[in-house]
């Protein structure tokens, strides 16, 4: 986390270039670096399947075994953070298209990430069933139409093609506030809540039909069988208070004995096309 009061000549401005008052950064933040240190510290007595990183495990373990060497790939959403870097691409010999709806983010990718890029809007978006592999993490809690959302994916896959996933549900508390916030308070928030986590942020949430149950039941509408899935019980949302993480781990863990994989913050899917 960035530091508050700094040694300086001249005083402070009274608000910063993120519109957050300046004394906003002194002791809360120290606050709420301490609070999040208890957070962690209580994490670490709870099961490990309460403290596995959904989005890490998706981008290191569960995604990378259903990408062979030498295939096609799209990555749909990704914009300036595509699952694959430009030197695990090349070396693997995978020809990778990025697909976003904003053309900035994708010109903001790593040079070398894409070989070619399309800017579109995944909802209207038909494929010609070409690839081996979409890659779609954290896009479809933005779409206002999951279920067209499924139908452009499996457009794009070829027959045995696989999609990989990696989704927050609608069903975890933060997405529930997400929708209740305004759009300009929660950019707020993060940036002084979360600041290493503002500059991935930006789009709406929507969430619409974000539950495992209801993915399972979009792919199967569109010929996609499920070969893995995974559910995550784990995020950070609360820690930069420790009664109120403390408080929200212990519904969860009510939640998860009530519902089991319908608790989960956030899942991975991996589906193969018919």
């Amino acid at each position: 986390m960035r530091t508050l009061f700094g040694r300086t000549s001249t005083p402070p401005a009274v608000f910063n270039e993120t519109g957050i008052p300046n004394l906003m950064r002194g002791l809360p933040g120290k606050f709420i670096d301490f609070n999040k240190y208890i957070s962690r510290r209580f994490d670490e007595m709870l099961p490990e399947k309460f403290r596995v990183d959904g989005q890490a495990h998706f981008r290191e373990n569960f995604a990378p075994p259903h990408i062979p060497d030498s295939v096609f790939v799209y990555d749909v959403g990704g914009g300036r953070h595509p699952l694959l870097s430009a030197q695990e691409k090349e070396r693997r010999g995978l020809r990778v298209v990025g697909l976003d709806i904003d053309r900035g983010e994708l010109m903001r990718a790593p040079r070398g990430a894409y070989d070619a890029t399309i800017q579109a809007d995944i909802t209207q978006y038909q494929g010609c069933e070409t690839a081996d592999v979409v890659i779609c993490q954290t896009l479809l809690e933005h779409v206002a139409d999951t279920k067209s959302a499924f139908s452009g994916l499996a457009s794009i896959l070829k027959k045995d093609g696989v999609a990989l996933l990696f989704t927050p549900s609608k069903n975890s508390l933060y997405a529930r506030l997400n929708l209740l916030i305004p759009e300009r308070l929660k950019s707020k928030l993060l940036r002084l809540l979360y600041p290493e986590l503002a500059e991935k942020s930006g789009f709406p949430g929507r969430y619409h039909r974000c539950t495992l149950s209801e993915f399972e039941e979009m792919a199967r509408g569109q010929g996609l069988d499920v070969v893995q899935k995974r559910a995550y019980y784990y995020s950070e949302y609360f820690s930069f208070f420790a009664p109120l993480h403390v408080l929200w781990r212990v519904w969860l863990w009510v939640f998860f004995l009530l519902a089991r994989e319908q608790a989960a913050e956030t899942f991975s899917m991996a589906l193969r096309k018919k």
